[in-house]
């Protein structure tokens, strides 16, 4: 009976949607230097495969327990030749110096920087490809998308004049917001809000205080914590308890900068939130 039994229950098994066996998803010894790659990693289910993570890599909690390979701008050669990866991740600009130094002593790096949705789900694709999960990337971008359609359902149908004006800024001295190109400007476009900052050419720039008085936004995200109560520390700016924002009391700055600044998963959580801002 057993005989009999045992291969009709493996092939149930192995028809059952989203099922791969062990042996085609050959361990490995991965290293990221990014926060972003690392939650990438963690969402593709690559916890024990991860050998070494930078000290900026804190989410999941997880990944706090993972060896130390140096800071996001610097790494420690020796320690990562020590750990054996098969393949590093990293991203672009500050860390572009520290790619080609991997790449000249033969260590498989892959390099990951999106700059809106559309590439970050090439990039976790491309990530699931490179450590045999493909399956689970795409499942992951599915639900993403899922996710995006769910929000954006709720506002298609609002009249452009009457979407919410939305200024985010994410430092204060000097203050600096973001523009065309970068993620806030598309989370806010799809939580049904127009961006204030979003006609500057660079994803994240200086910003005038004249500018934002003059677009008088109806909601400013603080991307940063503030010692003060959000609504006093922005009236003390010269005007400014005269915009929108700050005379209704829609000034936020509880919303966790990573969910909104990092290219990873988290960005549905982000796009969710500001959506709550923008349609209370």
């Amino acid at each position: 009976m057993k005989k009999i039994l045992f291969p009709l229950i493996l092939s149930y098994i192995l028809t059952f949607p989203g099922f791969v066996l062990a042996a085609d998803n050959p361990s490995m010894r991965i290293i990221s230097l990014t926060p972003a790659t690392t939650e990438i990693l963690f969402a593709l289910g690559l916890d024990e495969d991860i050998v070494g993570v930078s000290s900026f890599c804190n989410h999941p909690s997880a990944a706090l327990k993972k060896e130390k390979v140096g800071t996001f701008s610097q790494a420690n050669i020796e320690k990562i030749l020590s750990l054996k990866p098969d393949i590093i991740f990293c991203t672009g600009l500050e860390q572009a110096p520290m790619v080609t130094e991997l790449k000249q002593l033969n260590l498989k790096v892959c390099v990951s920087d999106p700059s809106n949705f559309e590439e970050l789900f090439e990039s976790i694709l491309e990530i699931g490809r490179l450590t045999h999960r493909e399956g689970n990337a795409e499942t992951l971008i599915n639900n993403m998308k899922a996710s995006i359609i769910e929000i954006t359902s709720k506002v298609k149908n609002a009249a452009e004049d009457l979407k919410p004006k939305v200024y985010v800024e994410f430092w204060h001295d000097p203050i600096m917001s973001a523009g065309r190109g970068s993620f806030i400007n598309e989370l806010i476009l799809l939580a049904g809000g127009t961006n204030i900052s979003g006609s500057m050419p660079r994803a994240y720039s200086f910003f005038s205080p004249e500018q934002v008085l003059k677009q008088d936004p109806d909601v400013i995200i603080l991307a940063y914590m503030t010692s003060q109560e959000p609504v006093s520390f922005l009236e003390a700016r010269l005007g400014w308890d005269k915009i929108k924002a700050v005379k209704n009391m829609r000034v936020y700055n509880d919303i966790n900068p990573d969910i909104i600044l990092r290219p990873g998963p988290r960005l549905i959580e982000g796009l969710k939130e500001i959506y709550k801002r923008l349609y209370p």
